[in-house]
């Protein structure tokens, strides 16, 4: 692992900091190195509300997109709300189909099916609308580059609202509302919204046009909450105010589909992490083993019994989806040992029965293996079709677009991808995928990154330190759990390997004084050397609590070690 330590900010606005909010060097610390440097820039990001949301009418065709809905509303016409089959698409489906029900009855939603119509607008989506006679699809979480679907559309008399959070090309589809912050003419304060978030802002415009105050639409939170978590949004800004009030939604009063599944998983006080981990897989488990239909139904049920029988029913999905994804990702390093392809900059790997519902997390995994740009392709009907997954500071769309020649179509962001191409091209592309990364890259990037926020002592570490800590949640992209290090430490004799195979480290760490705290390291067995025979080291970690036997005490949750 490459060890950065994070600049540290100047002296004299640390110092003023501290006293403008009586905080530690720490603290104060921490919150400049977020870019927030007065007493109110930090009340607005401990204090997250909803009064802190933009005006939605802001954003670029916002005012075209509501008077279309209001027109449709009060004319009877039929509304198809369409989305995508992952979670940020599923929960933008429910989230507004659910507000659209209550001023219509007229309101039906669309998820494409991964496999037969793929991902985004569909020929196929487009004819079942034309079919039974909707004059208004509502488009969630794509259709930024649906030029020649919506023209498709157009022609058979059906409009479109699109509510997208993607990369738009250089021409937008001709629909009657594009809303999507990452347009270039677009002048909304916040471009990182999710595609769920993108629909909350089109429902707060329609509310505010009946005179309805935005924390009317407080219980739509939970869905917006769950999409920032599972679309590795920044939780920053607009995202940290509505993952934050959205997370006191799923803890205190969540849809009965979502109570199912914390209720399942057994958890309670869920966190961002929590959300990330245990409620999206699940809900995405619809969408890559059969239907994102399902995940839809469950999100938009109201009565908690049903919702229980709904979530059962995801729940063997998601156990098929771990079974899949573990047998691929075992295939494909062998795959990649057996074509002698551990020393390249990417990896590319492709099987045709490879499951296309678990590619993108297989990709994951891989980096974890083999930390580089990763692409995985598996058969999907004539064409092969990838999910790409990135490494921290590597843009793998911009990789893509040098490679167009030899793709179909691609889409997606920063760190995550689609594409399809023709089999005939797959080589070809592998190559020049190969050839561009390795052009490209800044070498260090290869080298997985534990940036530090604060090198510290073992003394300033307290429950005040904690509490204030815990303030700083939801983390994530834009706001990551803060990260420390601490220097000449030594194991106070008890440290030793623990868990299956030995695969993780406890130590109980002192630094020259009383104070000592206990340190999981899990997957660090191998560094037990490191602290033998009271050898002096230094760790990275983050401060975490731990319940053991009804009593909490606070933890290093290390990161890394060295002498």
């Amino acid at each position: 692992m490459r060890w950065t330590l994070k600049p540290k900010p100047q002296a004299e606005k640390i110092v003023s900091l501290q006293k403008a909010l009586q905080v530690d060097e720490v603290v104060a610390t921490l919150l400049l190195q977020r870019g927030i440097e007065t007493y109110d820039a930090a009340k607005t990001f401990f204090r997250p509300s909803l009064n802190q949301l933009h005006d939605p009418f802001l954003m670029k065709d916002m005012d075209k997109a509501v008077e279309r809905i209001e027109q449709a509303l009060a004319n009877n016409e039929n509304i198809l709300v369409y989305g995508d089959y992952d979670v940020d698409g599923t929960s933008s489906v429910a989230l507004m189909s659910t507000y659209l029900k209550t001023r219509s009855e007229q309101i039906a939603t669309y998820i494409p099916d991964r496999y037969d119509e793929g991902y985004g607008v569909s020929i196929k989506g487009i004819d079942f609308a034309h079919d039974n006679d909707f004059s208004l699809i509502i488009a969630l979480d794509c259709g930024i580059k649906a030029i020649d679907k919506v023209a498709y559309a157009k022609e058979k008399g059906i409009d479109f609202i699109i509510c997208d959070h993607h990369r738009p090309g250089n021409e937008l589809p001709d629909a009657v509302a594009v809303l999507d912050p990452k347009r270039n003419d677009c002048n909304y304060p916040f471009k990182e919204l999710c595609g769920c978030g993108v629909g909350f802002k089109l429902i707060q415009a329609l509310a505010s046009r009946e005179g309805k105050p935005v924390v009317e639409l407080t219980e739509y939170l939970d869905l917006v909450a769950t999409a920032i978590g599972a679309d590795i949004v920044p939780i920053v800004g607009e995202n940290r105010v509505l993952a934050y009030l959205g997370l006191q939604v799923i803890n205190n009063n969540p849809r009965p589909g979502i109570k199912a599944i914390i209720n399942q998983a057994n958890k309670e006080n869920l966190t961002i992490t929590d959300v990330v981990f245990i409620v999206a897989p699940r809900i995405n488990a619809a969408g890559r083993m059969k239907h994102g239909n399902y995940a839809v139904t469950l999100l938009s049920e109201t009565d908690y019994n049903l919702a229980e029988t709904y979530a059962e029913d995801i729940e063997a999905f998601n156990t098929d989806r771990r079974e899949a994804d573990k047998s691929i990702t075992e295939e494909a390093l062998e795959q990649i040992i057996k074509d002698n392809e551990q020393d390249r900059f990417t990896t590319v790997v492709y099987h045709e029965t490879w499951h296309k519902g678990v590619i993108g997390i297989v990709a994951s995994r891989l980096i974890e293996t083999y930390y580089r740009p990763t692409l995985v392709f598996t058969k999907s009907g004539d064409r092969l079709a990838a999910s790409a997954r990135s490494v921290s500071g590597f843009d793998v769309y911009n990789a893509l677009e040098a490679c167009s020649e030899h793709i179909e179509q691609f889409g997606g962001h920063k760190y995550a991808a689609g594409l399809t191409l023709k089999e005939e091209n797959y080589e070809a592309f592998k190559q020049a995928f190969e050839d561009e990364v390795s052009k490209t890259i800044d070498k260090h990037l290869l080298i997985p990154e534990v940036r530090i926020d604060f090198n510290m002592n073992l003394h300033q570490i307290n429950r005040k330190l904690w509490r204030i800590l815990c303030q700083f949640a939801p983390f994530g992209p834009g706001n990551m759990t803060p990260v420390f290090m601490t220097e000449n430490l030594k194991d106070t004799g008890y440290g030793k390997c623990v868990g299956e195979d030995d695969k993780h480290l406890r130590i109980t760490v002192s630094q020259g004084g009383d104070k000592k705290l206990v340190c999981i390291g899990f997957n660090l067995g191998d560094k037990l050397h490191l602290i033998k025979n009271k050898n002096t080291f230094k760790a990275v970690y983050t401060i975490d609590e731990n319940y053991w036997q009804g009593r909490t005490s606070l933890q290093l949750k290390l990161k890394d070690l060295r002498e």
